[in-house]
């Protein structure tokens, strides 16, 4: 999942700035051993303007060594006025512009919709079992529309979002069609908000689009998902919210996360994520390659 940012003369740029910053970018991902990535919808546009047409940027992506854009991050500015899935007037208006990416994102070999399924938890907030109910509604309507596109939509749940504890959790899935509406398993953003990521992928196994593999040191004791205006640069108890995968002290227990895939048969992809990897002074190709070695060395002989 590309956060990645480059550092330049200019400051901090994304890789979507030039052709030239895209393949320095891609090449190094695949000398890592990766082979897709993900990556924000409002970079479809920019990838257009770069190579012409998303057939032209995917035919790049591959004579790098990359297939494909796997997934998109559907990035909703969520508002009641006019898109908040916990507000019914607002779901036409969503499904709206959802079917407005599907038809944008042709030519790249999307396989999923990454949604957050909730606003922001102080948005939604007291969360009642009829919001949840008209978050379900809305998302079964999406991810009907969206497998008429060959893709998935999946639901990421950040800890600072609507729909967010273990119960809220459940009632959700139950209340969503398992034909329609995917998870899609972030395992430090679990963790954070107090829920057991190989816990939640076991009971959900049957229904899951893939992972954003990442470490956390912190689980959210003080209400910290509530922070205003965003929870994951304004909370005073930490500075840094996620880590790479075998970081020290790290809370996410990844060998028993890929047996319990293994257990299960589980045969999609499996995705890294490197959020804000550049708070501390880290960099996003250090954070890369330490994810990779960790794949490598650690969890591929545990599911070998």
């Amino acid at each position: 999942m590309d956060h990645w940012r480059i550092d330049t003369p200019q400051g901090q740029l994304s890789q979507y700035t030039s052709v030239q910053r895209f393949d320095d970018f891609l090449k190094q991902v695949a000398a890592l051993g990766f082979e897709a990535i993900e990556t924000f919808d409002f970079h479809l546009g920019p990838l257009r303007e770069l190579f012409g047409s998303l057939e032209n940027a995917r035919a790049f992506m591959q004579s790098r060594g990359i297939d494909k854009v796997l997934s998109l991050f559907h990035a909703v500015m969520y508002d009641e006025r006019q898109s908040a899935p916990h507000v019914r007037s607002t779901h036409d208006h969503i499904v709206n512009y959802a079917e407005y990416i599907m038809r944008s994102s042709q030519g790249l070999g999307v396989e999923n919709f990454i949604v957050m399924p909730a606003g922001l938890y102080y948005d939604v907030e007291p969360v009642t079992d009829d919001k949840i109910r008209a978050c379900a509604e809305l998302w079964n309507r999406v991810g009907e529309m969206t497998q008429k596109y060959g893709v998935k939509t999946c639901c990421h749940h950040e800890f600072f979002c609507g729909i967010r504890t273990a119960e809220q959790l459940r009632k959700f899935y139950e209340w969503t069609d398992p034909r329609y509406v995917f998870f899609y398993c972030d395992t430090a953003q679990h963790v954070i908000a107090g829920v057991d990521p190989v816990d939640l992928y076991l009971k959900l196994a049957d229904r899951c689009g893939g992972f954003h593999m990442k470490d956390t040191l912190h689980v959210d004791l003080t209400g910290d998902y509530r922070r205003k205006p965003d929870a994951e640069v304004m909370a005073p108890t930490t500075p840094r919210w996620f880590h790479e995968m075998g970081v020290p002290g790290g809370l996410v227990d990844f060998p028993a996360m890929m047996a319990a895939m293994k257990d299960r048969g589980y045969e999609g992809w499996v995705g890294v994520e490197h959020d804000k990897a550049d708070v501390g002074g880290g960099n996003y190709p250090e954070s890369t390659a330490l994810s990779a070695w960790y794949i490598q060395h650690v969890l591929k002989k545990i599911y070998a």
